[in-house]
This record gives structure tokens, C-alpha cells and sequence, in this order.
């Protein structure tokens, strides 16, 4: 029996590009093992071949969409109830490709709950807990996983001096590195503070690891392939992640055997601190001393077929494609329609 999915994508929040790319490719990826497949944005309702056509594409601008923009597009949202859709209750299950606190911060998933839907990822609290940073990197600690000293804004100036330079900056509650500043002296930090404010009204001031940085996707609760990711940049910024070219990532990292290990148990442990479920993908970087610290873990990780998520589970020997369908699976699975996830 064909399974009917529902992709939905598209979002008013800065990601929505990045939103729009990967669903393009998972929409392939699905009809192309015999899914029917409908396509959802967020502001737009389901889509007709034609608008689905102009609106999914696989290439990522360099900058994310303008305020302007974005507040048409919330207006837009706010005129539909996602949970009434045909396109989403008359499904098997509904496969979330969003970026973004909006739609990341579990009220999207708490809606789809009381709707009874079928959907790919976390739950609620997990989402949630997840897309705050600071509360992640509180339970992240009570777990006993290193992760990068940090402070909330407005944060104790001593404090913060106490951190030394150079700073990461970024929302609290965002995600793609979108609002993300390298902070080198004191008198640039005002500056960064207010990018961050663009996007979240909580700013998260971290310690800067001058390490390598590395990736694990986590899939049913165990760890992938762990990849490095090497931008040109000094920090693995929007334009690096976006831009073709800009970026080197490498999976199997070139590490030793312990330090693979080492991050896949953290991978595997943040991602059950965390309440997680499904997927994930879990980010670190190396002190100085070249132990690993972990960054953040993202509850809907890119799903383009070159996204880290991916290129992970590729390394693994899973193909984008049985990626994709292993999702659809694992939210069959909990929904009681089925026990076999293929593997």
C-alpha cells in the first residue's frame, strides 16, 4: 500500500531558503521510492505542481530573506490553521522540513499532537529544549557532556570579561548560524549583540574553541558517521553553509579511532539529554587540548542531500534516499502502523 506524505516546508522565519532547498530535494527523494507526496507551505497552503515548481529549488541564497518579506509571509500563516489541512490530516504522516524557533520551538509539534498527526522528529519538550540554548546547555552539563562557557545577555560585564576574547555571539533560539558573530575585543561586542537582537530577543555569549570543528548525526538514537566541517571563514557562518564552495566537509573526519568514538557516545548522550527522538545532529568543537565540547544539537538539521545530516548517514551507508524513507519509518513505527524500519 502507497503511503500518502505531506512535506511541510517553507516558514516566515530567516531559514525559510534553507527550508525551501531541502524540501525540494526530500519531495524527489520520496516520490522517488513510490510515496505520494503533497507539498505544505506553512504560508501558502498545499501547493500545485506549477507553485510547487516556482517556490522549491536546491540552491540556498547567500543572504537569508529580508524583515520585510518575512512579516508578509507571518501574515500569510496566520491566515491559514496548518491542522485543519487536508493536506496534513488526510496523510500518513507529515515530514517537517523548518528552520527557525517558530517552527523548531515545539509549538508547531505541540499543535500537530492535538491534531492527532503523524510527523518526522522530536516531540515538544524535546523540540523546545532544544532550540533554547541556554537551557540546552544547562541540561547538557547536568548530563555531564562538556560544552563551551557561556552567558546570557545582558550578561555581568565581568563575567563576560572573565570569558576573554575572542566571543561567540548568536540568538539564543535560532538556527543555520543565522545572527552569528566572531567577536574579537570588547568594543565590537555592542554590534554583535545587536545583530543578534535581529533575530531573537535573547543573546547567548559563548567562549570561542579555536579547535576543529565536528558533526555527528544521530538516527533511532545512534550515531553516524562523524564529519569535520572546514569553512574559509573563521566561524561556519550563514554564507559559508550556503555558498558553494566556501566550506570543506569531510566525512569520516580525519581523527583517530578514540576521538570518533568519543563523539558518537556524546552524540548518542546529548541527544537523550535532550529528550530527542528520531534524528538529530550534534555539533562540537576541539579546545585547545583537543577535547571535544558540544555546541548545540538541532532537532531538523539540514535535509538537502549535501547537508551535514546527510553526508553523515551517506558515510554510513545510508543513501539520501533510504535517509528519508528510514524518517518516514521511524514516524510510522510510533504512530502503530508498522514495526519495520529498514535498515
Amino acid at each position: 500500500m502507497s503511503r500518502t506524505i505531506a512535506v511541510l516546508t517553507g516558514g516566515s522565519t530567516p531559514e525559510r531558503d534553507v527550508a525551501l532547498a531541502g524540501a525540494a530535494q526530500v519531495v524527489a527523494a520520496l516520490r522517488d521510492r513510490g510515496y505520494t507526496v503533497r507539498t505544505v507551505d506553512t504560508a501558502y497552503g498545499e501547493l500545485s505542481s506549477e507553485r510547487e515548481a516556482q517556490l522549491l529549488h536546491p540552491d540556498v541564497k547567500r543572504e537569508p530573506p529580508g524583515a520585510a518579506a518575512l512579516e508578509d509571509l507571518a501574515e500569510l500563516e496566520q491566515a491559514i490553521d496548518l491542522v485543519t489541512l487536508d493536506a496534513l490530516t488526510n496523510t500518513d504522516v507529515t515530514f517537517l522540513v523548518l528552520h527557525g524557533a517558530q517552527v523548531e520551538g515545539g509549538a508547531l509539534q505541540e499543535r500537530l499532537d492535538a491534531a492527532r498527526i503523524t510527523y518526522t522528529g522530536s516531540d515538544p519538550a524535546g523540540s523546545r529544549l532544544a532550540m533554547d540554548k541556554d537551557a540546552a546547555k544547562r541540561r547538557l552539563e547536568d548530563a555531564g557532556i562538556p560544552t563551551p562557557a557561556w552567558a546570557l545577555w545582558p550578561a555581568d560585564d565581568e563575567a563576560v570579561r572573565s570569558f576573554g576574547f575572542p566571543l561567540i555571539v548568536k540568538p539564543s533560539k535560532a538556527g543555520s548560524s543565522v545572527g552569528l558573530s566572531l567577536v574579537e575585543t570588547v568594543n565590537d561586542l555592542p554590534a554583535a549583540i545587536r545583530v543578534a537582537q535581529t533575530v531573537d530577543d535573547e543573546v547567548l555569549i559563548e567562549v570561542y574553541l579555536p579547535g576543529r570543528e565536528l558533526t555527528i548525526g544521530i538516527l533511532d538514537g545512534r550515531a553516524l558517521t562523524v564529519g569535520e566541517i572546514i569553512p574559509q571563514h573563521e566561524i561556519f557562518d550563514y554564507e559559508c553553509k550556503y555558498t558553494p564552495g566556501l566550506t570543506e566537509e569531510v566525512f569520516p573526519a580525519d581523527i583517530d579511532t578514540a576521538l570518533a568514538k568519543d563523539i558518537q557516545y556524546l552524540g548518542e548522550t546529548a541527544h537523550r539529554a535532550l529528550g530527542l527522538r528520531d534524528f538529530s545532529r550534534v555539533d562540537f568543537r576541539l579546545d585547545t587540548g583537543g577535547r571535544p565540547h558540544c555546541i548545540e544539537a538541532n532537532t531538523l538539521p539540514g535535509m538537502t542531500a549535501t547537508s551535514l545530516l546527510p553526508q553523515s548517514a551517506a558515510a554510513s551507508g545510508l543513501s539520501f534516499g533510504d535517509l528519508c524513507a528510514r524518517l518516514v519509518e521511524l514516524a510510522l513505527r510510533r504512530a502503530g502502523h508498522g514495526n519495520k524500519v529498514p535498515r
